[in-house]
């Protein structure tokens, strides 16, 4: 029986960070990561299969047959769906998970995220909260993973959003011709921008290469490693120290207690269906919101019967991601001049403290759109979907069409969740997720005021029209799943603690999403890694 000193399951954004930390204090550590460890060549080219459009099925993980869940509807009905498809809600399993190929926008959250019920209220039905930490408890996170894993950005204008101690390692990327439009139009309109911040070398940066600036970057893996994610950072300095061993395609079946309910490993099952036992000090999950709280729920004990931490029946609800609003914009002259990654100018105007409604989003432009995925989201409702007239719209306008868009913040909803199913079992025999709920409809009423100040700011731009994209009623689990294993100081209403240790348990941690109290006004990744740190230096604190 193989023995260390932690278990940390998962190997992305809260993973790779929590194992980096603790090899590096001097701990034995071993990484499972359910996925595969893919190369550039697999998943670094091509245009029809892809994670960031799903329509001919991806090779980024999970395996199609793997995995299944099951969804409910808001009607009782049920249906089983496997990875690639239609309400799966799935993110990136392989090594390094979503950081290897996500669009890398590296956002703080904005000190208003962390108080949500404080500043709105909470709405009827909803489980609308504030976070048991604030931004100053995370300031010296956020700088710790913006240098340790590189950022991008101008300093300047972000300490209008935020109080910083030092300013990013690297300058912003060069904005295109999609940013220029959009900076006249925030003149026009009197708002204020900044350039996005983002997880990619503007210039060389900790041995690695500056960006290229091709065409498609989010959903694949960078050709020149400026894409800075777990994979080409912090799991890289974990290896380096011989203190860490990474297993791939190796499935936590379940973490193992003994009889008087402590932890004591993981149980795993690697890519043959053999089972393994890991005994270790320390247990970390990282699995993603979805895939962490359904391996809680898979390890149940005499005292907790119902999974790790969920004697409250909180692990699994309150699951969340983002409900994107767009506008899109057709304009007289190109916009896209095919230099990456595309999103440059955002505002954060809207992020908040919107009359009428509950929180908002930030506002952005958006990556440069694969023809296929252009052809699925970015058509006029006018322009026929087939045909002629579809094919000459498509050569005449790819270039001039804009979407701006952003992460409208969910309010969430504790019947939003995810669960054991009794019958269907993955190829392991294991339990499979059975998702059921929907966002809050205040979600709703945010995102279609979002929708309106996109579709402002493309005609303030010079758009000859602009339209907007209907955000429907429906569970927002997706790259941002979040929510499942919330944050608190009271376990009854939560799962963890301010430093992400499981209540009742001194030596279990979850460092992902399912800790989010609420999701943010922004895209998250940076918040996982800060808390990931956060929640590690104090583990090796107190060991």
């Amino acid at each position: 029986m193989m023995r260390v000193d932690a278990v940390v399951i998962g190997s992305g954004a809260g993973g790779g960070v929590a194992a980096a930390v603790l090899a590096q204090a001097g701990k034995q550590v071993l990484v499972l990561e359910r996925g595969r460890d893919l190369t550039f060549e697999q998943i670094g080219r091509d245009h029809l299969r892809n994670h960031r459009i799903a329509r001919y099925a991806h090779r980024s993980g999970p395996d199609y047959e793997d995995s299944p869940r099951v969804i409910v509807d808001e009607a009782g009905n049920e249906q089983q769906v496997r990875a690639h498809e239609p309400g799966f809600h799935g993110n990136a399993t392989l090594v390094g998970g979503g950081t290897r190929l996500y669009g890398a926008q590296a956002w703080r959250f904005l000190p208003a995220d962390f108080a949500m019920a404080g500043t709105y209220g909470v709405p009827a039905g909803s489980s609308l909260a504030d976070w048991p930490v604030g931004y100053d408890d995370l300031a010296p996170s956020y700088e710790r993973a913006e240098w340790e894993i590189g950022v991008c950005g101008d300093h300047t204008a972000s300490r209008r959003h935020w109080t910083r101690a030092k300013p990013y390692p690297m300058p912003p990327l060069p904005e295109g011709l999609q940013a220029r439009a959009l900076r006249r139009g925030a003149d026009a309109l009197g708002w204020d921008v900044l350039p996005v911040p983002m997880l990619i070398n503007s210039v060389p940066y900790a041995g690695r290469a500056a960006c290229t600036r091709c065409r498609h970057c989010v959903g694949f893996a960078c050709p020149a490693e400026a894409k800075n994610g777990s994979h080409n950072t912090v799991l890289r300095r974990a290896l380096a120290t011989g203190r860490t061993r990474l297993l791939a395609e190796a499935v936590a079946e379940r973490v193992t207690c003994d009889s008087a309910g402590r932890v004591t490993g993981v149980r795993w099952v690697d890519r043959s269906g053999a089972r393994h036992v890991v005994e270790a000090e320390v247990v970390v999950c990282a699995a993603g919101a979805i895939e962490t709280a359904r391996l809680l729920q898979n390890s149940p004990t005499r005292r907790e019967p119902q999974g790790l931490g969920n004697n409250h029946d909180q692990v699994g609800r309150h699951l969340q991601g983002h409900a994107y609003a767009w506008a899109l914009g057709e304009m007289d002259e190109d916009v896209h001049d095919g230099l990456g990654p595309g999103v440059s100018l955002a505002t954060l105007g809207f992020a908040h403290h919107n009359e009428g409604v509950v929180g908002g989003a930030m506002l952005a432009d958006e990556f440069i759109p694969l023809p296929i995925a252009f052809w699925a989201w970015n058509l006029p409702p006018d322009v026929p979907r087939w045909g002629a007239g579809n094919k000459r719209y498509m050569r005449e306008n790819y270039r001039r069409v804009m979407r701006v868009g952003g992460p409208v913040q969910e309010i969430p909803s504790p019947h939003a969740r995810t669960r054991l199913d009794r019958h269907v079992r993955d190829r392991w025999g294991i339990p499979v997720a059975r998702l059921s709920g929907t966002t809050h409809p205040e979600t709703l009423r945010t995102a279609a005021y979002i929708a309106g100040r996109a579709r402002e700011w493309l005609l303030a731009s010079g758009a000859r029209r602009a339209w907007t994209a209907e955000v429907p009623l429906r569970l927002y689990a997706g790259q941002h799943q979040s929510g499942t294993c919330r944050m608190g100081d009271d376990e009854r209403t939560s799962v963890v603690d301010r430093w992400g240790r499981v209540h009742g348990h001194d030596n279990l941690y979850v460092v992902d999403a399912s800790v989010h109290v609420t999701n943010g006004a922004v895209n998250p990744v940076l918040t996982v890694m800060a808390l990931a740190y956060r929640a590690a230096e104090r583990l090796c604190a107190d060991w």
